[in-house]
């Protein structure tokens, strides 16, 4: 275990996914004290336990559905009554919603804003007043498609609520009052649970591989690393910033 991150309390949302179990892992590895959360009761008590038996220490709501203002903060309670303090939030689970514009019912196209767009609204609310007394660091995980449009993607909704990259820079013009630090990260498609459906539909996975660099789709460890730069020291003179996490994916 190294030390980036030692003493530092991260709360980082949707630990019961691909890429919020590698953060979890990552930022423990690194020293944090990490709060998770997540629908999924199973899947995040797995995580919990994934933590500690490396060493970490981690604990965790669940379930916790960041969607409702009331979760949100019963999450920042738990930080304080757990660590007292909260330095780093990262902004990472989600629920998209794939579909074309003729195709999105009304309960669709709110039921993706509440997953996407509100539930980083009412957490990073919440968090924000322990933000300001930490001078903490925020990290937004956005997506490529809020400003790549690839066309066997019907990502409407999702490209819409990914809005969040403004969110993100208007949120470090108003942090920056008190110190605090927000960026973004937006990967492209990578190798996780949520993807499984598409990834195993060789036609449609090796259309997006073809628009990369690397010629191969993005591991959840891989953005994990992203988040865990930005939400270091190394970092210290980055915000408002967006990362694209995405292996020079192109238009198409």
């Amino acid at each position: 275990m190294s030390s980036q991150l030692k003493g530092k309390v991260c709360v980082i949302t949707g630990t019961g996914g691909s890429m919020g179990r590698a953060s979890d892992l990552a930022f423990a590895r690194e020293g944090a004290l990490v709060l998770g959360c997540d629908v999924s009761v199973d899947a995040a008590e797995a995580t919990v336990e994934l933590v500690r038996g490396s060493g970490g220490d981690m604990v965790s709501k669940r379930p916790c559905d960041l969607s409702h203002p009331a979760d949100c903060q019963a999450l920042g309670d738990l930080a304080l009554g757990s660590f007292g303090r909260v330095d780093v939030l990262i902004n990472l689970g989600a629920k998209a919603y794939f579909n074309r514009l003729e195709d999105i019912s009304d309960e669709e196209w709110d039921r993706s804003r509440g997953d996407e767009v509100d539930l980083v609204f009412y957490l990073t609310r919440a968090a924000w007043p322990h933000l300001k007394a930490s001078r903490g660091v925020v990290v937004n995980v956005a997506s490529v498609n809020a400003t790549l449009v690839v066309k066997v993607i019907p990502s409407l909704s999702h490209t819409t609520n990914k809005a969040e990259i403004g969110m993100t820079r208007r949120l470090a013009m108003e942090g920056s009052e008190h110190g605090i630090r927000v960026n973004s990260i937006s990967p492209c498609l990578i190798e996780a649970g949520a993807t499984r459906d598409q990834l195993e539909d060789p036609e449609w996975a090796s259309y997006v591989v073809r628009r990369t660099l690397l010629g191969r789709h993005g591991r959840p460890e891989e953005v994990a690393n992203v988040a865990l730069f930005l939400a270091s020291d190394a970092t210290s003179y980055m915000t408002g910033a967006g990362g694209l996490v995405d292996s020079g994916m192109k238009v198409g």
